[in-house]
């Protein structure tokens, strides 16, 4: 981030053994809880011009008392509808905002205290807001963030050249960012936040609004460094691919508490185990709903169904539709939304 140019950066410590040997969890967050003063809106003009020299607040409590560990080498999903407290959270991981009260440990360091040292550990991508800079090419923004982290020119043309063959950056590597698509600044964006190799890469929407191929290759980029240098990643996205293909745990969180924290196989076996199938007709067909079948549209040739795989599979599907009749057809996930919007339901009752 850009804050980092301004502030001194403490050099890289090792993670310590703990007193049995073995290293403890690399994010740690005890009873973590965020309070927001809101100012309130009073209606018409004499409400405007008293909020003005007297303006009341309300207390908004963004993160409420939540705890979870996330090991060395773990990809997590920290996943939530919008407003849910996903953001605010990271932030507080990562030094941007204070907490009002609870305990958080990056690596065996305290954000709030030794947001410096902090800095040499982690490393940050926000998909919707940039930490390059534009008028630099990618190439020179990578030598500036390693001038930052004080690592030898020698070694910072090394990576450079390692990602360079990863994501193909010939092709863009010395044109201005701020003359890049989105796939392509989005790429140099990670390894921007790699140079230094930190232990913990954060990523709050790292395939936003990009094309099916930036996204495989980003996510196939990212279990390689998972594999091969351990690095935790914390992830955010409302791209269920993302998760899928990516995580082996998933928390989610909604109104600020946390409302499942457990394996991705199980959340696929409870939660992502229906397709929507939508299909364009050359004649209408009259289809009933059977056993793994819902009918969610049937108007005029188009036809919309959602398919329970534990009981029938797509193929099968398919074939009640009649494959010689379809002249286009999508297959998707479940909305995240609706996933996570089941689970909190279930979770107030």
């Amino acid at each position: 981030m850009k804050q980092l140019i301004h502030i001194e950066i403490y050099m890289n410590q090792e993670l310590e053994e703990d007193k049995g040997g073995f290293y403890m969890s690399i994010i740690e967050v005890k009873g973590l809880s965020k309070t927001f003063r809101v100012k309130q809106k009073e209606k018409g003009i004499k409400g405007s011009i008293k909020a003005i020299f007297k303006p009341k607040y309300k207390s908004k409590k963004a993160v409420n008392d939540i705890s979870f560990s996330v090991e060395k080498g773990e990809i997590l999903a920290f996943i939530g509808p919008n407003g849910a407290g996903k953001s605010t959270t990271i932030k507080m991981l990562t030094g941007i905002l204070y907490p009002t009260k609870g305990d958080i440990s990056i690596s065996g360091i305290c954000p709030q205290t030794d947001r410096k040292k902090l800095a040499y550990k982690i490393g940050c991508v926000f998909g919707q807001k940039e930490q390059l800079w534009i008028h630099l090419t990618p190439y020179d923004n990578f030598k500036f963030f390693g001038a930052i982290y004080d690592i030898p020119e020698e070694v910072v043309e090394k990576r450079i050249s390692e990602y360079n063959e990863i994501f193909e950056l010939d092709e863009f590597i010395n044109t201005p960012v701020r003359s890049l698509s989105l796939g392509q600044r989005m790429i140099c964006e990670i390894v921007a936040s790699l140079i230094h190799e930190p232990e913990i890469l954060f990523l709050d929407e790292p395939t936003i609004g990009l094309d099916p191929v930036i996204k495989e290759k980003i996510r196939v980029f990212i279990k390689r460094l998972n594999k091969e240098k351990k690095t935790t990643i914390f992830l955010t996205s409302h791209d269920v691919g993302d998760i899928e293909k990516l995580c082996k745990r998933v928390i989610i969180i909604n109104d600020g508490k946390i409302v499942l924290d457990d394996t991705m196989e199980n959340l696929k076996y409870h939660y992502l185990n229906k397709k929507i199938v939508e299909a364009k007709m050359n004649t209408k067909i009259n289809l009933d709903e059977a056993d793994g079948i819902t009918i969610l549209k049937d108007k005029d040739y188009n036809l919309k169904i959602e398919v329970d795989l534990t009981k029938k599979s797509i193929s099968d599907a398919i074939k009640l539709l009649d494959p010689d009749k379809i002249i286009d057809i999508n297959i998707s996930n479940t909305p995240l939304e609706t996933i996570i919007s089941s689970i909190y339901k279930g979770s107030k009752k």
